[in-house]
């Protein structure tokens, strides 16, 4: 960080706040407000007179609480800059000065209870978003005893313990009597890898916290006794398994099964556990001085603030979603905004580094070109069809569109637009097409698929990211499906409109397939959510003209679920068999006269 501070081509903007932004891939508008610190940064020496002075003592953040700081203070050792501010909440010194105590200590005079937020605007090409994690709050767990008994921590309060600058100045303590503890636990998986308390993904680094955290307790401190209770240990990393070994070697015992309740004796504050070691398939009892809960990460609390200036995805882990996996594992779908570090997924410090590194070469890429181009997939409006109803408007998730029904005007910015394909869905007068995936495609596609036997046929919409990723790799795995599924590919299931599904019934086809990603994890944000009511809305509409709803499915299926994709086929292909001719003549003759009845 230090850096940073120093390099001549950044401008470091600490204790502020993005409020908000606008614009598109190189013209962004940022607005973001600097936060007052009471004290002028560019005098203060920190000397610490004031901190001498000021009488306000409350719990140290960066300590994770385990030691105290004054009102006036610095946030955490080798910040930068490495001047003092003023925490106001607690600060006795305005709205009328009570105190004054540091103002009057200030050689420098840097102190100015006057001070206000200041707004900033500026104007940026790309935005990279790193917003960081949460660590996992153990408290709802009530068996594992933290915030009732004194000796049960945290891992990033062991690391505050143990750290040379933490509370007790290196040396390691327990906190009710303050000595050494002979004994020490580590339980692995605490608010990860479990639906009912925590989350079900995996934090990726606990393990080799952990691990590290036993090597330094055996380095510093060869006598103590340490065991980590497991599921199993993830270490996948280069050099990962060494330091595992390295840890076993040093005497660490490692058993496998973790701890269901902790219990405390109340005269020496000792924890006692009971666990299944799932190697011996034994019943073991444990005592320890202390119990370290190795907890997981979660996302930034702030992270709804965020998607909502950036308009990004989320995963249903609640982290960001990259554009691809693989193609753009640091591109956000928002052209010009890329991830990294914790803000997309998990990861340690190499694996956010190099994330790091990588948008900021995506982001040098994209600002050295000049130009942007766009894919071929956006949306085109013909402003003489328009209504100017507002329905795109409501339908795009980027914001590309705006409408003004009164004035009768419409803004619509391309660079924007993604191509899902959700507005020309919605669109009642035909005012917009999609390129590469308009009507008129699509119908050809439909009567090609339906051209010969059309009663054997199954006509399935898949979504370009997920259903038809999934068919892929469904495809890729060698897993038969019944082979008169016809796949029509779109970029979204919000491009699915009405009238496709009931051309294709028109043609006679027994059933069709609206497939895309999960309810929670769409490419395009939230277009799956429409894709939803149009379906709901059909299926209303065919039960009214006597047409069988369940001839129109609705599926969710991932990239990843090639198994999910078979099975679903092959449910499909069961209840096609049921739908008899007479069924599909019906259909035929309904929607036709339905749409003879439009025409008039």
């Amino acid at each position: 960080m230090m850096d940073v501070g120093r390099h001549p081509n950044i401008n470091l903007l600490t204790y502020s706040e993005v409020e908000k932004i606008s614009g598109y891939v190189g013209n962004f508008h940022v607005v973001i407000r600097r936060k007052a610190k009471y004290v002028d940064e560019g005098e203060c020496t920190a000397c610490g007179d004031c901190v001498t002075v000021c009488p306000v003592i409350v719990p140290d953040e960066f300590q994770q609480g385990m030691s105290s700081r004054k009102a006036i203070y610095i946030p955490f050792p080798q910040a930068v800059p490495s001047s003092f501010l003023i925490d106001m909440k607690n600060c006795l010194g305005t709205n009328p000065i009570a105190c004054g105590k540091c103002a009057d200590a200030c050689e420098k005079k840097c102190i100015d209870y006057d001070a206000k937020d200041e707004i900033m605007e500026v104007d940026v090409g790309v935005v990279i978003v790193a917003t960081g994690m949460d660590v996992f709050d153990p408290t709802p767990i009530d068996e594992y005893g933290y915030t009732r008994f004194e000796n049960v921590v945290t891992s990033m309060e062991f690391e505050r313990l143990i750290s040379a600058g933490g509370p007790s100045d290196g040396h390691f303590i327990r906190p009710t009597d303050r000595k050494r503890p002979k004994t020490v636990g580590f339980i692995q998986c605490v608010g990860s890898r479990t639906e009912k308390c925590g989350n079900s993904y995996c934090s990726n680094i606990c393990c080799m916290n952990t691990i590290k955290d036993t090597l330094l307790l055996k380095d510093h401190y060869p006598d103590i006794e340490a065991k980590v209770f497991y599921i199993d240990i993830r270490a996948f990393g280069k050099g990962f398994e060494d330091l595992f070994n390295r840890s076993k070697a040093a005497g660490v015992q490692y058993i496998r099964g973790i701890p269901g309740e902790i219990t405390e004796d109340s005269n020496t504050h000792n924890l006692k556990i009971m666990v299944e070691d799932t190697t011996s398939n034994e019943l073991e009892e444990h005592e320890f001085d202390m119990l370290v809960l190795s907890v997981g990460v979660t996302p930034r609390w702030d992270m709804p603030q965020v998607q909502q200036l950036l308009t990004l995805s989320k995963t249903p882990d609640g982290f960001f979603m990259e554009a691809h996996p693989k193609l753009k594992p640091v591109d956000a779908p928002t052209t010009g905004v890329y991830l990294a570090g914790c803000a997309e997924a998990p990861k340690d410090v190499k694996d956010s580094v190099t994330q790091a590194s990588a948008a900021a070469a995506r982001a040098e890429t994209l600002l050295s070109a000049g130009e942007v181009t766009l894919e071929a997939i956006t949306s085109t409006i013909d402003l003489e069809t328009c209504r100017f109803c507002g329905m795109c408007a409501k339908v795009c998730p980027y914001n590309a569109i705006k409408v003004d029904p009164k004035k009768k005007t419409l803004e619509y910015l391309e660079a924007l637009c993604k191509g899902c394909g959700t507005c020309g869905a919605e669109c009642r007068f035909g005012a917009i097409t999609m390129k590469h995936f308009t009507n008129d495609q699509v119908y050809s596609q439909i009567d090609a698929h339906l051209a010969e036997n059309p009663q054997d046929k199954t006509i399935v919409f898949a979504c370009n990211w997920c259903s038809y990723a999934g068919a892929d790799t469904c495809g890729g795995a060698r897993l038969q499906y019944p082979p008169t599924q016809r796949l029509i590919r779109t970029m979204c299931s919000g491009r699915v409109a009405e009238e496709w599904v009931l051309h294709a019934f028109r043609k006679g086809a027994p059933m069709v397939v609206v497939s895309g990603c999960h309810y929670v994890d769409c490419h395009y944000i939230d277009a799956n959510r429409w894709t939803q009511k149009r379906v709901e809305k059909l299926w209303d509409k065919m039960e009214k003209w006597g047409i069988r709803p369940e001839r129109l499915l609705l599926e969710w299926i991932s990239a990843a679920e090639g198994q999910r994709f078979q099975k679903a086929m092959q449910d499909i292909e069961a209840l096609r068999k049921t739908v008899t001719r007479e069924e599909i003549e019906h259909t035929v003759k309904v929607l036709t006269e339905e749409e003879e009845k439009k025409k008039k």
